[in-house]
């Protein structure tokens, strides 16, 4: 089994932290580190290829898996060079807009792509699961939303945020272009009884916590995932990348690939 990842972003909090983590497991090989061009000083303690361009890296290690958390612009550029290498790329990357999305799906078509706005099986269980608990407990229950990041994270809501809201309005036959309410201020009226609220916290070094509200007629259901380190997606990715190794081209996979 070919078991070579390589790093993009090493630099970054997540890079840095996939990178030691892909060193301390035995079944994998780091083959190489990527950053920006003007910080490639210090990579040397990876003891493996550095580079400021992935193509550079990917002529040298062959078939491997890529793992990029950077920015939507920096990852269709990596997913490009994986298809044009025969490489496989793990994709953490949060803020993609709707046609970001569909070129990394036609890029899916050419080589094997995974996706996932949060890596962390928790909050993918919930994908599963909330759905369910919304069609229980029936219409009269408003849905809202909170993320919580800290002040260094750059889009708002968190991709996660907008995830969970799409799959919940999808779940009441809506969508979330139509019915998601982000912020609000002043005399807005009553809520709308469609409305879908997310609203968005930032600050400190909150890794990452998004509360779901359920809010009926005398009680209320709130139900909150919360990471407690960043090695939660980091192991993520790496068991996406573990599971990718080897999968055929054609589609864009996601944790539901995964984990069904």
């Amino acid at each position: 089994m070919d078991n070579k990842i390589v790093v993009t972003g090493v630099k970054g909090r997540m890079g840095g932290t996939i990178a030691c983590l892909v060193q301390e497991d035995p079944a994998l090989e780091l083959a190489g580190v990527v950053e920006k061009a003007d910080r490639l000083h210090g990579l040397e303690k990876y003891n493996c290829p550095s580079a400021g361009d992935l193509s550079e890296i990917l002529s040298r290690t062959g078939r491997c898996v890529v793992i990029d958390f950077t920015s939507p612009e920096a990852s269709l550029d990596v997913a490009a060079a994986c298809a044009a290498n025969k490489a496989s790329a793990v994709m953490g990357t949060t803020g993609f807009s709707s046609g970001q999305l569909e070129q990394l799906e036609k890029l899916a078509v050419e080589t094997p792509l995974f996706w996932a706005p949060n890596m962390s099986v928790g909050i993918n269980a919930l994908l599963k699961i909330l759905p369910d608990l919304l069609k229980l407990l029936g219409d009269k229950y408003d849905l809202e939303l909170m993320d919580i990041h800290h002040k260094f994270k750059k889009d708002a809501p968190s991709g996660t945020a907008l995830k969970l809201a799409q799959v919940l309005a999808a779940a009441k036959g809506l969508n979330l272009e139509d019915y998601g309410v982000f912020s609000r201020k002043g005399m807005i009226g009553e809520r709308g009884a469609r409305e879908i609220g997310v609203q968005t916290l930032r600050g400190g070094d909150v890794t990452g916590d998004h509360t779901v509200y359920f809010l009926g007629p005398g009680e209320r259901i709130e139900v909150t995932h919360r990471a407690h380190s960043r090695e939660t997606f980091a192991q993520g990715a790496i068991r996406a990348a573990k599971w990718i190794m080897g999968k055929k081209s054609g589609k864009l996979y996601t944790m539901t690939d995964l984990l069904t």
